[in-house]
């Protein structure tokens, strides 16, 4: 019998033009958290997919032993079988049904061929208790948390008995207090000897769970390191990552020039009709020339939904309060207003809301400013091509070509493409809801370095970002939010992480 419950050898898989993963080598020991990791693009999701079957046996080269048995995977159904269960970032839940039914979907428990309901409750009672998660069988998805809702689906894959968890992303959009208890639970379940593979950007996290770290880079394997040897750590890790050192990923801006305020808000509430209460209250904020203003808090701090109230308030607030842009009084009733009047966001959700993922780079790019295009309501596709060319080259954008679908890029990819649809429309005040969500640490350093460049040209950015050191590394001021609250300004010299969290948690 193998120490190891997964080796993957010599794994090949081609695209069209591309080859994603060129013999890699990846091996599990039994009973230990392993995680991958690598920039966007490096391979990571590929190699997960070929593993758990979603790109079946016969369309890569290569072999996947798992158990001291060569599998031949055809789709997802026969790996879940042999005992691997696989999380992806996107969760996969019904948020109309209940726990207890989304625990079970596709794998009910049944009493000749009818479901048995009392028996399905109560062996989700024994799951929920196996993940830490205190509510009810019979709560709707819809009624939990993103954190409570990732537990339901760690609880989901137990259901089917795996040997071999595998998580992509598991924390990405967690608060640090949920990330912390997922982390714990995944350690729990290692001494149950379940061996889990942890895909992460977040190296403080990888740092402190991960027995080895699989470095993948351009679908080659450069390393595994190994914890117990004390190979592990933030600087090895970047390295191998991105085959160079970064002394520091927030880039130093010694010379900044901080100008007048451009825009403030002065007892500003926006009333939520739908859940029945304010989602942000009576705040109070300014944002000056050449700087970063952070805005940190917990989930459901209410930090998007200030940033929507700003951004002509498209999900229909009720606003109280007042608006000023250079010291003038605004109304914005509409995006539209908002962009003519200087202000651009950059949505968290870059795949739901920020971009088309089914069509190119360049149409992405015009898409919130046509006019910019257009002569007498007649796109110029000519133009069109130019501009998207122009931001291709200024943000780093790694593609082909700009015909390259936008869904089919790396993440950090799509993150500069958002940003890019933005830019173009000339804004004066930039609005960043975490900017480097589920991106990798080289194409962070490169996000940094473009909002260093806008503070150089005059502009003003709002930065939303759950990342504490982000927020420390790139701000020059930072609000502070709970309950829809400010509860505190800091400046830079000021700020630290208890600091924060101390206010965060009012």
């Amino acid at each position: 019998m193998s120490d190891y419950i997964l080796e993957m050898n010599d794994i090949s898989k081609e695209f069209p033009g591309v080859k994603a993963l060129s013999n890699v080598n990846f091996k599990v020991k039994k009973g230990e958290i392993h995680c991958l990791v690598g920039e966007n693009g490096a391979g990571k999701s590929t190699l997960m997919k070929v593993l758990s079957g979603v790109y079946p046996h016969g369309t890569y080269d290569g072999d996947i032993v798992f158990e001291d048995q060569i599998q031949q995977f055809r789709e997802i159904n026969d790996s879940v079988k042999t005992g691997i269960g696989i999380i992806y970032q996107e969760l996969a839940l019904f948020p109309d049904l209940t726990v207890y039914e989304n625990i079970f979907a596709g794998n009910e428990v049944k009493k000749g061929p009818f479901v048995d309901w009392n028996q399905t409750i109560v062996q989700a009672t024994q799951l929920l208790k196996k993940v830490k998660l205190e509510v009810t069988p019979e709560t709707l998805i819809k009624e939990l948390g993103v954190g409570k809702q990732q537990l339901v689906e760690i609880a989901k894959a137990l259901s089917k008995d795996v040997n071999l968890l595998i998580l992509d992303e598991p924390t990405a959009a967690l608060n640090e207090d949920d990330s912390e208890n997922l982390l714990e639970l995944l350690k729990e379940l290692r001494s149950q000897g379940i061996s889990c593979i942890m895909i992460s950007h977040k190296l403080k996290e990888v740092i402190h769970i991960a027995d080895k770290v699989t470095v993948l880079r351009d679908g080659r394997t450069i390393c595994t390191l190994d914890a117990s040897e004390g190979e592990v750590s933030e600087n090895v890790i970047i390295k191998n990552m991105v085959g160079r050192e970064i002394e520091d990923i927030y880039p130093k801006h010694p010379d900044k020039i901080i100008g007048d305020t451009v825009l403030e808000l002065k007892n500003w509430s926006a009333y939520d009709v739908q859940l029945g209460r304010n989602v942000v209250k009576n705040v109070n904020l300014q944002v000056k020339k050449g700087e970063i203003v952070g805005i940190a808090g917990l989930m459901g701090s209410g930090r998007t939904e200030l940033a929507l109230s700003i951004f002509g308030n498209p999900k229909n607030y009720k606003l109280q309060g007042d608006l000023e842009i250079q010291g003038a009084p605004a109304v914005l009733k509409h995006t539209s207003d908002a962009i003519k009047a200087g202000i651009a966001y950059v949505t968290e959700d870059r795949k739901g809301d920020g971009l088309f993922l089914l069509q190119d780079i360049k149409s992405n790019v015009s898409a919130a400013h046509l006019k910019g295009i257009s002569k007498k309501g007649i796109l110029n596709l000519n133009e069109e091509v130019k501009v998207g060319s122009e931001y291709k080259d200024s943000l780093y954008i790694k593609a082909s070509s700009l015909e390259q679908v936008v869904g089919n890029l790396s993440g950090g990819n799509q993150q500069k493409v958002s940003l890019g649809k933005w830019l173009f429309t000339g804004p004066k005040i930039l609005i960043l809801d975490e900017p480097t969500r589920g991106i990798d640490v080289g194409a962070k350093f490169e996000i940094y370095t473009i909002m260093n460049q806008l503070i150089d040209e005059g502009m003003s950015i709002i930065m939303i970002s759950s990342e504490l050191g982000e927020v420390l590394g790139m701000s020059d001021r930072i609000y502070v939010m709970a309950n829809g609250a400010i509860k505190g300004e800091l400046t830079i010299k000021d700020a630290t992480q208890e600091t924060i969290m101390e206010l965060a948690t009012q």
